[in-house]
């Protein structure tokens, strides 16, 4: 599951939710949602206006926990015959 990096973002600029929710307009239940990873999804635009009050990427927002990320799948072996 993706991890929404809110909390630790708005420590680091010395923010709350309060603060957050005023300056983006984003509800403090989006908001909430959003920190207890109670939320499905995250809109495009909501994520772009969290990005401009904390002047930070997408990419500073998402995170893929360690232990959960995915190992890299090969494909189907093959015995190295054409078919024909």
């Amino acid at each position: 599951m993706i991890k929404i990096r809110v909390d630790q973002l708005l420590a680091e600029h010395g923010r709350t939710f309060y603060w957050l929710a005023k300056e983006t307009g984003i509800s403090h239940t989006t908001l909430w949602r959003l920190k207890k990873d109670k939320a499905l999804g995250i809109n495009f635009e909501t994520l772009e206006k969290i990005c401009e009050a904390l002047k930070c990427q997408p990419g500073d927002i998402l995170a893929i926990p360690q232990a959960k990320k995915y190992a890299k799948k090969s494909g189907p072996r093959r015995n190295g015959r054409t078919r024909t």
